[in-house]
């Protein structure tokens, strides 16, 4: 088999099945539950005690073979299927969906035993080796050969089987190795940098080589941001962001295209990671490449906002989907294994952490796995079935969770409208966050969920979205931190304010092109005309230093601390609406608003602390006339999903240990109790009102 070209187009397979290719696992009706199944580490009778607790547990989909190759292909070239062509048929006859996978998340020792040259490489040089999973280098020919052909064998065995409702491609590809720099990596870069630029004089001007004596002769000279004595140039280190995450994709569509060819009407996903945590792909430019978005999302055990942060990943994960429904592809019923120190859930919780993505976008709720290992490295990561069997709080929540989402059945294929939009911009994301910057401290998703928090306490929906996003139906955009932006990028968000909408920005954004280069004649560079002020320079603050601000003007009253970041910024059209209290920047603007066209600009030029940026908030959306869904007590979730015919969803997800009230009429899912008016919540719990 010929090499594999990393370089591929985002554009969907074509040509589909005619009608084209469905874009929701087949046969699969109401919402979707289940999770991970890994029989292959099980005996025969625990197998089909399996089914029989599924079907108990109201489970409809699975997800099987994502960690199979070793046990499908024990040796080169030979097979031994018997075992999951019996749970392909058991599953069938109890009514269950399959999503089928390629079985190559983690090659088998036998592969990479005898071709040690398709493990991934650190930057220091370090060989990542056999013993956990991801134990290769996408962009290695040999191992996309194997790879492919793996694929390959599992489509032609499984094309016509009757439970085969989608295909599951690898499994969190690039969770494990996002940067690959070994050889194999190092000439894919090369081809790729030499179909980007077309010649090595546009790769010099792109990477500003005339400094520090980098510049290139010819492509064959250049090699990924290896370990160097110094900071390696910042735009080749963000050209290889862009070229890994490409390289990632291009593995993927090479296992699509393969599963395509033998099975055309079957939908193809792979499971996303879309989340704060992960920022390695710019899944904005894989979208396109999937059936059905999947994704997977742990909360975090140290974050006393773990639920605010769920809800900024599934609102993510639904402006990657384009606002379609999607597919929650793993989280996990209760501890995971892997965080330093792991948190049971509380009472309640999993059920929460389930609606919560549903309220937001998800058809179908999966969990990583279905039964708790007994052995390997995730034993102690929770499932469906724990180890404590049928009597366990676990146990019964994933048979009250199951019944819940056969309640929910009428939400399917619903939608989130919103009119707040927050742009989040993965390119922006690495660029940022590169070295010799005004300050290390600085994290781009730092301000995005400041912000996003304070929306959430106001029940504001909000769609996350990419700078190039159509933006004309959101009367309030917020950009936070936008580092890197085209010039395209940064028209669309000036053309929200001149139609009249509102438009927030904050500091370090719109201040170099997407080849990283600063935008001259003063910062905020590409927003400098939209917000109407000039910064001369940036005033960054030390660990322990803090200033004070007070609003002057408008919505934005008060006096609040900021640190991290000032600047020394002067009014060009703009009216300052808060300014620094002391520090060297007494006097100057903190924070200003621009009248644009019939709409207006803000521009935050500090990190306000949490009641400053509260009140930041409150004045925004003022200002563009926005309130929450339904007016909520604190700590109460409240989305609102629409469906056809006039129909909508009420979703009212109590987070706070004390019974909530909320106005909404209509039925109330989850119990059938009609709602006139007034509906009550207890404590830690659920309700989703069916309105009209």
């Amino acid at each position: 088999m010929a090499p594999t070209d990393v370089n591929r187009s985002t554009a969907p397979l074509s040509p589909a099945p005619a009608g084209g290719v469905p874009g929701w696992p087949t046969g699969l009706t109401g919402l979707g539950y289940g999770g991970d199944y890994n029989p292959e580490q099980w005996p025969q009778a625990t197998r089909l005690e399996d089914v029989e607790m599924m079907i108990e547990a109201g489970v409809n989909i699975v997800s099987v073979a994502i960690f199979a190759w070793a046990t499908l292909e024990p040796a080169e070239g030979e097979y031994d299927f018997d075992w999951l062509d019996e749970m392909m048929d058991r599953l069938h006859a109890a009514g269950i969906r399959v999503a089928l996978a390629t079985a190559t998340a983690s090659p088998p020792p036998w592969l990479t035993a005898r071709h040690p040259e398709v493990l991934p490489q650190l930057a220091d040089g370090t060989v990542l080796g056999q013993g956990g999973r991801q134990s290769y280098a996408v962009t290695h020919p040999l191992f996309r050969e194997y790879a492919i052909r793996m694929a390959t064998v599992m489509a032609e065995r499984y094309k016509d089987h009757p439970a085969l409702a989608l295909w599951h491609v690898d499994n969190e590809i690039g969770c494990h190795v996002p940067r690959d720099y070994s050889d194999a990596a190092a000439s894919a870069f090369r081809s790729w940098l030499a179909e980007r630029y077309g010649s090595i004089d546009a790769l010099n001007t792109a990477w500003g080589t005339a400094f520090w004596s980098q510049r290139y002769g010819t492509f064959e000279d250049v090699l990924p941001p290896r370990a160097a004595p110094t900071y390696a140039n910042p735009t080749q280190q963000l050209d290889f962001d862009r070229f890994s995450s490409r390289a990632l994709l291009g593995y993927y569509q090479d296992l699509r295209d393969a599963l395509r060819a033998i099975t055309p009407a079957v939908p193809i996903t792979t499971n996303f990671m879309a989340s704060s945590g992960t920022k390695g792909m710019d899944y904005f430019d894989w979208a396109g490449d999937l059936d059905v978005i999947s994704n997977d999302h742990y909360t975090s055990a140290e974050n006393p906002d773990r639920h605010i942060e769920l809800a900024f990943s599934a609102d993510l994960t639904r402006g990657i989907a384009g606002g379609q429904p999607w597919i929650l592809m793993e989280h996990s019923t209760s501890a995971v294994n892997w965080q330093p120190r792991n948190r049971t859930k509380a009472p309640g919780e999993m059920l929460r952490n389930s609606l919560a993505h549903v309220a937001r976008g998800a058809d179908s709720v999966m969990f990583f796995q279905w039964r708790q290992s007994q052995a390997g490295a995730e034993k102690f990561h929770s499932a469906m079935v724990p180890h404590a069997g049928r009597e366990s709080d676990v146990w019964n929540n994933t048979v009250a969770l199951g019944q819940a989402l056969k309640d929910l059945a009428p939400v399917k294929g619903s939608t989130v409208r919103s009119r707040v939009a927050l742009v989040l911009d993965y390119e922006a994301w690495w660029a940022s966050e590169l070295d010799s910057h005004p300050t290390q401290a600085l994290r781009y998703l730092d301000q995005a969920q400041a912000l996003y928090k304070q929306l959430w306490l106001r029940g504001v929906s909000t769609d996350v979205v990419r700078p190039g996003s159509d933006l004309s139906g959101y009367d309030l955009v917020i950009v936070p931190t936008l580092y890197l932006v085209s010039d395209s990028g940064a028209a669309n968000v000036a053309a929200v304010a001149e139609r009249g909408g509102t438009v927030l920005v904050t500091y370090f954004s719109g201040i170099v092109t997407p080849e990283d280069h600063v935008r001259l004649g003063g910062y905020p560079g590409a927003f400098r005309d939209l917000l109407g002020i000039r910064t001369e320079e940036f005033y960054t603050l030390q660990a322990d230093e803090q200033v004070s601000v007070t609003g002057t003007s408008g919505d934005l009253v008060g006096t609040f601390g900021a640190d991290l970041w000032t600047e020394k910024t002067h009014l060009a059209g703009a009216q300052a609406v808060a300014v620094y209290d002391d520090g060297a920047l007494a006097g100057l603007p903190a924070v200003t608003r621009n009248t644009v066209g019939s709409g207006a600009a803000w521009y935050a030029a500090t990190r306000l602390d949490e009641a400053g940026t509260a009140a930041l908030v409150e004045a925004v959306l003022a200002d563009a006339g926005l309130t929450g869904e339904v007016e909520a007590p604190a700590g109460v979730e409240v989305v609102r999903r629409h469906g056809s015919g006039g129909a909508s969803f009420l979703f009212v997800i109590n987070h706070t240990g004390t019974d909530a009230s909320v106005k909404a009429s209509g039925r109330e899912l989850l119990t059938g109790a009609a709602v006139s008016g007034d509906l009550t919540v207890a404590a830690g719990a659920v309700a989703v009102v069916q309105e009209g």
